[in-house]
């Protein structure tokens, strides 16, 4: 991917050492060594793909919505330049050179000239799969190859088919294909201007230059070509893609005109001589010329200029090529018209123009709604639309700008301005229009009166307009809106408030409505204050059936005071007086309705808790005026540590009220994971509980909140029992009463986690809240963008994913750790995951190149050759999955013979994937 950032194929201007980076985009190849064969004979297996279409509908799984090349994915495979392999196109994968020649033929529109007589055709030496025989002797013929250079002896070293195409070999293919070979020629001496330059070969220098005359091929980073790079899958379709802006081929079934309808899932497209219709489906695909990313087929105007891919009627592809309507519009003023005669008069200082029209001329008033064309009367604006390609001028639409209007319509309300009293509504045929209201205009939803304000946008109306000016609007189906006032009651199925006009109103509940309180984390509805004079002022959200689906505070008149000192509790009067922090008196009214809590959790009675109302007792108070609705003997202090005195052994806590208290340092300190605590250990802004004895004066113990990702030592499902891995060594934990869940929030069982699993734990002191299970990807490195912080790995199920570091990154290796990703290289394997904190961890796998001896069935492993008498690291197990391949093609462990050379790379001292060479 970071080829693509700097790329600007519209950019014809650059010069070539201005250019930085490699055009790239991506082409829908089958599988392994296939990429571009429809089918192939009996048992040539580096032939066999599927006949599989890459439309839309039938999206190859490895390229979601949104993939940086799927415009020219789609593009290739509706003109059928590209066949899919099972729902596959692995972008990422090198292409071979048998396989870039084909996809030069059907770029070409030539294969199907290829011939089966082959057999003297290609010498002794020059060695190509059967299946590709015709097609590189054909590419031979047309002279999109040249024999001199491709039938050299040094060139006949490795097998030529199936080595892996490299940038400047493309680069020569790409220029021959579009028969500016000559072009070539011209600029061969010139240098390229890239810092790599003496690594070109001097018989492939002109090709480079010309493909970046041409803007088709760029540099990479650094000002280099990398010419004998790999060429991926991706990359070469994006080069054809590209390249047809010079190509003579034309494909039967790609059209370019312009569109004139566009309704009921059909497109009609004026090609110059005749118009063609399309049916338009959800397999369609839809670009612009402009822009590598899709667009919707909204953003495709009537009279705009468009290619179609397609066949059987059916456009599988479509690309807006110019955006500006192929129309023109002339103002005037209207002087009369001809219904019979199909004409309309326009009056201006040098007469009266005459001007045509005919069935399909649509008229329509300034909102865009159908009118008669007898109803325009003399002297109204109108402004009158004509098409431009077809050479007649025809009248598509008269619409008058200007005039009285009275009507009644439906639509949708768009937007609504307050200040200026203005609404705007997008009419039944789409087209929107803006009114101001008048004084009396009445606007309604079900009978009820509504307030302006408490019209919303989204919802359907019907409205009507009186001398310009809406008289009213009636919500017929209404969308989320909202109202405020206070809250004045709440029971389990309707909720009663306030107005700010004083009036009361009442609105049914939703099933589940949210409530939303500043500072609770979990608010529920027994934490709303219902009360005639003292109630929360909230704010009510209305679903389109006006039940509320949403209370949220906006502010409440409740007298909080954390960590208050008690003066006096007058058991008689029932009078509790307090000092808040700033020594200010306060004095509380408590009653047998008041909510007493204390460490032990809800006392029952005022009885029991008045008497530890003693004087410099810490309380937490919640009250309306006077009347106290909980009370709280402080027990503990939540916050963040702030400071850490080591000289004066104190600290000082921040609570969540902002009030800042000093402690000497607690005698004990609790963190997961960890033993033999002092407060050195906690780092300041660490969240921390810190719990108080009777005497509230100072802390007892300090717990720490923590959230670490930690690997998982064994799973003991029957006893409800993991083991992790910390610094101090495995810790237990028993997860009965412990939330699990997965990445995505969702609740999962102990058996889906496993012995060498990453799991993220959360927990307060030494006791665990929550264990949720971290996903982690294994693969092959196979793109890196360190500038978007982005990278790419394709995993042993052939999938490649995408990852976004956002700036945070951490790459592992045996020999230290990195913060950089340009340390990262390419086909590099490693196991990818993010870590609690939200940092990408890239964890690079170890690899040894050995030569392989046996395999051991019984024992799961192989054996490797020493690489000395005293190598005692020889023998290796195998994963249950381990993947073994040479290039794509899998193998079995069976198939390995003796001596024969072997990459193995080992995740957790345990062989994931062998690389045969």
């Amino acid at each position: 991917m970071s080829e693509l950032i700097k790329y600007n194929y519209y950019n014809k201007g650059y010069t070539k050492k201005a250019i930085s980076v490699l055009l790239a985009g991506a082409v829908a190849f089958g599988g392994a060594g296939t990429v571009l064969a429809e089918s192939a004979p009996a048992g040539d297996t580096a032939g066999a793909v599927s006949s599989l279409s890459a439309t839309r509908t039938g999206a190859f799984s490895d390229v979601t919505s949104g993939f940086w090349a799927e415009k020219h994915i789609y593009k290739l495979a509706a003109q059928e330049i590209i066949i899919g392999n099972n729902g596959k196109f692995r972008p990422a994968d090198p292409v071979t050179q048998q396989e870039a020649v084909l996809m030069a033929l059907r770029f070409m529109k030539l294969d199907n000239q290829a011939s089966g007589e082959t057999a003297t055709a290609l010498p002794s030496g020059f060695d190509v799969s059967n299946y590709y025989k015709p097609y590189v002797v054909l590419a031979f013929q047309r002279n999109v190859l040249d024999k001199t250079t491709e039938m050299a002896d040094d060139n006949l070293k490795t097998s030529w088919g199936t080595r892996k195409a490299t940038r400047e070999w493309i680069a020569e293919l790409l220029i021959r294909a579009l028969g500016k070979t000559s072009d070539a020629q011209a600029v061969a001496s010139e240098p390229s201007g890239f810092a790599d330059d003496a690594k070109i070969s001097a018989g492939k220098r002109g090709y480079i230059n010309t493909a970046i005359d041409l803007g088709l091929t760029n540099g990479l980073s650094g000002n280099i070509f990398n010419p004998t790079g790999e060429v991926t899958r991706a990359q070469l379709a994006t080069f054809f893609s590209r390249a047809e802006a010079y190509s003579a081929a034309a494909y039967n079934n790609t059209s370019r005109g312009i569109v004139t309808d566009v309704k009921e899932g059909k497109m009609t497209l004026y090609s110059g001589v005749s118009s063609s219709v399309y049916s338009l489906n959800s397999g369609t695909a839809y670009f612009s010329s402009a822009a590598e990313t899709a667009i919707s087929l909204n953003n495709i105007q009537p009279y705009t200029k468009v290619t179609v891919i397609g066949k059987n009627g059916a456009a599988s592809y479509v690309e807006l090529t110019d955006p500006k309507p192929q129309v023109e519009t002339i103002q005037g003023t209207f002087a009369r018209l001809s219904v019979s005669g199909n004409k309309l008069w326009l009056k201006n200082a040098d007469g009266y123009p005459e001007y045509a029209f005919d069935n399909a001329t649509s008229f329509v008033d300034a909102g865009g709604s159908t009118i008669a064309a007898s109803s325009i009367s003399e002297d109204s604006i109108v402004a009158i639309t004509r098409e431009t390609f077809t050479g007649q001028n025809k009248i598509l639409k008269v619409q008058v700008t200007s005039g009285v209007v009275n009507k009644t319509a439906s639509g949708t309300l768009k937007s609504i301005d307050l200040t200026a009293k203005t609404i705007t509504f997008t009419n039944a045929s789409g087209t929107d229009e803006t009114f101001k209201w008048a004084d009396s205009a009445l606007f309604s939803y079900q009978k009820a009166i509504l307030l302006p304000s408490e019209l919303k946008a989204g919802a359907t109306v019907n409205y009507k307009i009186e001398n310009n000016l809406i008289g009213s609007v009636e919500v017929t189906q209404a969308v989320e809106r909202t109202v405020q006032g206070m809250l004045t009651d709440l029971n389990s199925s309707s909720v009663v408030y306030k107005k700010a006009d004083g009036t009361r109103g009442v609105q049914l509940l939703a099933s589940s409505p949210a409530i939303i309180i500043p500072g609770y984390t979990k608010p529920a509805a027994a934490d709303l204050i219902a009360d005639a004079t003292y109630g929360d002022t909230v704010e009510l959200t209305l679903n389109g059936s006006d039940q509320v689906t949403k209370i949220s505070v906006i502010s409440r008149k409740l007298d909080q005071q954390f960590g208050a000192s008690v003066i006096s509790y007058n058991s008689k009067t029932k009078l509790l007086t307090v000092t808040d922090n700033g020594d200010k008196p306060h004095v509380y009214e408590l009653d047998d309705n008041t909510k007493y809590i204390n460490d032990n959790g809800i006392v029952p009675t005022l009885t029991t808790i008045g008497p530890m109302l003693t004087e410099n007792r810490k309380v937490n108070v919640n009250a309306l005026g006077q009347r106290t609705l909980s009370l709280e003997i402080v027990s503990k202090y939540e916050g963040a540590l702030t400071s850490v005195n080591t000289s004066s052994k104190s600290i000082v806590l921040k609570t969540a009220d902002g009030h800042s208290m000093t402690f000497p340092y607690p005698p004990i300190v609790e963190m997961f994971g960890r033993t033999g605590l002092s407060m050195t250990d906690v780092s300041v802004g660490s969240s921390v509980i810190g719990y108080v004895p009777t005497s509230q004066d100072v802390l007892t113990v300090l717990k720490v909140k923590t959230s670490q990702q930690l690997g998982l030592a064994y799973v003991d499902a029957a006893n409800n029992k993991l083991g992790v891995k910390t610094s101090g060594g495995n810790i237990d934990i028993y997860t009965l009463a412990i939330p699990l869940t997965d990445e995505t929030g969702q609740t999962i069982k102990l058996s889906d986690l496993k012995a060498g699993d990453y799991v993220n734990v959360s927990a307060l002191g030494s006791s665990p809240l929550s264990i949720q299970s971290v996903k982690t990807t294994t693969g092959q490195v196979t793109a890196i963008d360190a500038a978007a912080g982005t990278l790419s790995v394709k995993d042993y199920a052939g999938t490649v994913q995408a990852f976004g570091t956002g700036g945070s990154v951490k790459i592992v290796r045996d020999n230290g750790t990195s913060t950089a990703l340009s340390s990262l290289s390419l086909s590099e394997r490693a196991e990818v995951r993010k870590d609690a904190d939200g940092t990408t961890i890239v964890r690079v796998l170890p690899v040894q190149t050995r030569n392989f001896s046996s395999y051991d069935a019984a024992a799961g492993r192989i054996v490797v050759k020493r690489d000395n008498v005293n190598d005692e690291n020889y023998r290796f197990i195998l994963s249950p999955n381990v993947y073994i391949h040479q290039g794509d093609t899998t193998l079995s462990v069976q198939s390995l013979k003796e001596n024969d050379k072997i990459a193995v790379y080992f995740n957790n001292n345990v062989v994931v994937e062998i690389v045969k060479q």
